[in-house]
C-alpha cells in the first residue's frame, strides 16, 4: 500500500510539473496578471494619486463610483462577447481578439492618464479615461474566464488553469498596489501610470501569440451550426413563436438592466457633485433587483422551455427556415441570451438550485468581512498604517499564493470537490483567529511566540504585538487561497465551452449579491455587537457553504457514478 501511495504521488507531481510547462499555462499566468493589474490600478491606487494631488475632494471623487459598476455588472454585456465578432479580428480567434483589444486599450487609457494632472478642471476626461479602463477591464474579465474555459484539456487542466490564474491576478494586485505606492513615493504618479500603461500594451501584444480557444471550443460549435441550416428551426426545437415570446421577456428584462446601469453610469459623470448618485446605495438597492431580472426570471423562463421540451410539446414537426432577416436576427438573439441558460438548467436540472445556493453562500464569509477589515485593523485593534500595510498588503499576498498552490496541489492530488469542501471549511473556521484577535489575541499571540514567529518579526524590525495579527492575517489568506483556487475551478467546471462567456459570467455576478447585501446589516451587528460576535456569526454562515458543497459532492459523484467514471469531466457537468 505504501508503494502505491508513493506511485501515486509521484505521479501527481509529474502531472503537475507538465502541466505548468504547458503553453496554456504560461498564457493564464500571464492572462491573470493583466486582469488584475487594472483592477488595482483604477479602484485602489488611483484614488491615492487623487489625494495627493491636493485638488480633488472626497465628494469629487465620487465620480469614480461608476468604476467598480463596470465589474459589478459585467455580465450584462457578456452575450455580446460571445456572438459578436470584431471587424476585421476575427481570426485571432474567438476569445483573443476580444482580449487583446481589451488589453491594448487598458494599456491606452493608463498611459494617456499619465499626460493628465488631475484637478477639478480635468477631472471629466480623467474619470472617463478611468472609466474606458475599467470597462475594457471589466470586459476583458470576462473573455478570460471563457477562454480559459475552452482551452482546457487533459494537461492543462480547468483546475490548474483556475489556479494560475488567480496567482497572476494576485501578483499582479501587489504590482498595482504595493509596489505602485512605492514607485509613486520615489518617482511621481504620472511616471508609475505610465509604466503600468506600457506594461498592459505589452502584454496585448503578447496576447498575439496566446493559444486559440476555437480550436477546442467554438469549433463544435461551428461544425454544427453548417451541419444544420435551419439551426433552431429544425424539427424538434421549439416554436418560432413561443421562441420569440421567451426571447421579448428576457430582452425586455436585459434591456431595462442595461438602461437602468447606463443612466447611473451618465449621472456618475455629471460635473456637479450633488447630482451624482451613491454607488453603494445604487448597488445595495438596485444590485438584487438587476440580477433578479438578468438571472433568476430568464432562469425561470429557460426552466420553463426545458421543460417544453422534455414533454415534447410546442415543438417543430419539421423543419421552419427564416423567411427574413427579423427571423434570422431573433435566432441571433435567442443564442445570444436564452440558449445559454437553456443549456445550463438542461444540463443541471433541479440541481441548478444547488449551484445557485452555493455560488452565493461560498465566498460570503470574506465577501461580508472584507469591507471592515481596515477598520477592524486601525480602529478596533489600533494599528497603525504601517503595520497594516506590512502584515496585510506583503505578508499577506505572500500567505495567499502560498494558498493558492496549495490549492493548486490539492485540485491535482484529492480532486476538485474535496479541495472545495476543505477550503469551505477552512475559509469559514480562520474567522475565528479574528475572533480571538477581538478578545486581545492570546491564542495567536502564543502560537506566534511558540513557533519562533514572534522572533522572526521582532528581528525584522516589527513588534511582539504585529505577529499575532500577521499569524492570523497567514491563516485566513492560506484557506482564502486554498478556496479560491477551487472555487474558480468548480465555476468553470459547471459552465458549457459553447456560452462560457455568458454562463461564467452570470453565475460568479451572484457572489456580489449576498455580500452587498450583507454588508449593512454587518456593520450595525458590529456598533452593536462588536467584532467578536460578527466572527461567531460568520463562522457559522461559512458552515451553509460546507453542507452545500458536501450535497454537490455527492450530486457529482452519483452522476460519475452512474455514468461509470469517477468524476465529470473537465468543462462540463452531466445533466442530471
Amino acid at each position: 500500500m505504501a508503494e502505491v501511495a508513493a506511485e501515486k504521488r509521484k505521479s501527481t507531481w509529474r502531472a503537475l510539473g507538465l502541466a505548468l510547462t504547458n503553453r496554456k499555462t504560461g498564457y493564464m499566468l500571464l492572462f491573470g496578471f493583466a486582469a488584475g493589474l487594472p483592477y488595482a490600478l483604477v479602484l485602489g491606487t488611483l484614488y491615492a494619486w487623487l489625494s495627493d494631488s491636493g485638488e480633488i475632494d472626497l465628494e469629487t471623487m465620487g465620480v469614480f463610483s461608476l468604476i467598480g459598476l463596470a465589474y459589478a455588472f459585467k455580465f450584462l454585456w457578456s452575450p455580446a462577447l460571445d456572438r459578436i465578432d470584431i471587424p476585421g479580428l476575427r481570426r485571432l480567434g474567438k476569445r483573443k481578439q476580444w482580449i487583446v483589444t481589451a488589453q491594448l486599450l487598458i494599456g491606452a487609457a493608463l498611459t494617456s492618464l499619465s499626460f493628465i494632472a488631475p484637478s477639478n478642471e480635468t477631472i471629466g476626461i480623467f474619470s472617463l479615461l478611468a472609466g474606458l479602463a475599467a470597462f475594457a477591464s471589466a470586459t476583458q474579465d470576462v473573455v478570460i474566464d471563457a477562454w480559459r474555459v475552452d482551452v482546457a484539456d487533459e494537461v492543462a487542466t480547468i483546475d490548474l488553469l483556475s489556479t494560475v490564474y488567480q496567482m497572476g491576478y494576485r501578483i499582479a494586485a501587489l504590482v498595482g498596489g504595493a509596489l505602485a505606492l512605492f514607485l509613486a513615493e520615489r518617482t511621481d504618479w504620472p511616471t508609475v501610470y505610465l509604466s503600468m500603461g506600457a506594461l498592459m500594451l505589452v502584454v496585448g501584444f503578447l496576447g498575439l501569440w496566446a493559444p486559440d480557444a476555437d480550436a477546442s471550443a467554438q469549433a463544435a460549435l461551428s461544425d454544427e451550426d453548417r451541419a444544420d441550416p435551419y439551426g433552431l428551426r429544425k424539427a424538434g426545437q421549439i416554436e418560432p413563436r413561443l421562441r420569440a415570446y421567451a426571447l421579448g421577456a428576457v430582452g425586455l428584462l436585459w434591456g431595462w438592466a442595461l438602461l437602468t446601469v447606463g443612466i447611473f453610469m451618465v449621472r456618475s459623470l455629471s460635473s456637479n457633485p450633488e447630482a451624482r448618485p451613491d454607488s453603494v446605495e445604487f448597488i445595495s438597492t438596485m444590485g438584487p433587483l438587476v440580477v433578479i431580472a438578468t438571472v433568476v426570471v430568464p432562469s425561470l423562463i429557460a426552466a420553463w422551455l426545458v421543460r417544453q421540451e422534455s414533454k415534447g410539446t410546442n415543438l417543430l414537426a419539421e423543419p421552419v427556415p427564416a423567411q427574413s432577416s427579423a427571423d434570422r436576427a431573433m435566432d441571433h438573439l435567442y443564442r445570444a441570451l436564452v440558449l445559454p441558460l437553456t443549456d445550463l438548467i438542461g444540463r443541471l436540472g433541479w440541481a441548478m438550485v444547488i449551484v445557485i445556493a452555493l455560488v452565493l453562500t461560498y465566498r460570503i464569509t470574506d465577501a461580508i468581512w472584507g469591507s471592515f477589515a481596515y477598520p477592524f485593523y486601525l480602529g478596533e485593534l489600533q494599528y497603525t498604517k504601517d503595520e497594516v500595510a506590512v502584515a496585510s498588503k506583503f505578508f499577506g499576498v505572500g500567505a495567499l499564493l502560498i494558498g493558492l498552490a496549495l490549492g493548486g496541489y490539492l485540485l491535482t492530488a484529492i480532486g476538485r470537490m474535496l479541495t472545495l469542501t476543505l477550503g469551505a471549511f477552512f475559509a469559514a473556521v480562520t474567522n475565528l483567529l479574528y475572533a480571538d484577535l477581538a478578545r486581545g489575541g492570546a491564542v495567536m499571540q502564543t502560537v506566534a511566540d511558540n513557533t519562533g514567529f514572534t522572533w522572526l518579526v521582532v528581528q525584522l524590525g516589527g513588534d511582539e504585538r504585529l505577529s499575532k495579527l500577521m499569524m492570523a492575517i497567514a491563516g485566513e489568506n492560506i484557506a482564502v487561497g486554498v478556496a479560491g483556487a477551487a472555487f474558480v475551478a468548480y465555476l468553470s467546471s459547471i459552465v458549457s465551452k459553447g456560452y462560457s462567456a455568458v454562463q461564467y459570467a452570470l453565475l460568479s455576478s451572484l457572489t456580489l449579491l449576498v455580500g452587498t447585501l450583507g454588508r449593512g446589516a454587518l456593520g450595525q451587528m458590529i456598533e452593536e455587537q462588536g467584532y467578536f460576535d460578527v466572527f461567531i456569526l460568520t463562522t457559522l454562515i461559512g458552515m451553509f457553504a460546507v453542507v452545500l458543497c458536501i450535497i454537490e459532492w455527492m450530486r457529482q459523484a452519483r452522476l460519475g457514478k452512474r455514468a461509470g467514471i469517477v468524476a465529470p469531466e473537465a468543462g462540463t457537468v452531466p445533466a442530471e
